[in-house]
């Protein structure tokens, strides 16, 4: 619940991770067209599509996109270049927006809802569900697909709740 706002917690219909059993988070996902040298995009498109295998989304479907510290790779990619005087590829720029990968699941799945990304200095599930919360209960969305994606020395890891307010 927003306590500051009254409103309920979404209700979890279904969620996906990346890495699963059977999963090689050494190789990472697989490749996304459009999208290269980082693992962000990928892992994003993959708890998307395993969430929609197990549930069919609505039209109405918002995405929210949470992440602390964005695309590290492209980041870190675009300084060493920048650094070293290097030319840098023009999907590097499509790319280091958030809202790119964010607009392709919308894309790919047919979803018609907003798309919001949140980069929280606190809690991400935690924002990541009050920025849901708020879209269904302002009628934005019929369900929300909230992915929390981080890259980071300990290994890359995604997950993908989709949330309703409740009616099915």
């Amino acid at each position: 619940m927003i306590p500051t706002l009254g409103i309920p917690d979404p209700v979890v219909v279904t969620v996906s991770h990346w890495p699963q059993p059977g999963d090689d988070a050494v190789a990472g996902p697989p490749a996304l067209p459009g999208f290269v040298g980082s693992t962000f995009s990928p892992m994003v498109a993959v708890v998307a599509e395993r969430c929609f295998e197990q549930a069919t989304p609505l039209e109405r479907t918002g995405v929210v996109l949470v992440s602390r510290t964005g695309d590290l790779d492209s980041t870190l990619h675009v300084r060493e270049s920048v650094a070293n005087g290097k030319r840098i590829g023009p999907l590097y720029f499509f790319q280091s927006v958030p809202n790119s990968v964010a607009g392709y699941v919308a894309s790919r799945f047919g979803l018609h809802g907003p798309v919001v990304c949140v980069s929280p200095s606190t809690d991400p599930h935690r924002a990541g569900l009050d920025e849901a919360a708020l879209l269904l209960a302002d009628g934005e969305a019929d369900q929300v697909l909230v992915v929390l994606v981080e890259q980071a020395s300990t290994g890359d890891t995604a997950v993908a709740l989709l949330v309703s307010g409740g009616e099915q």
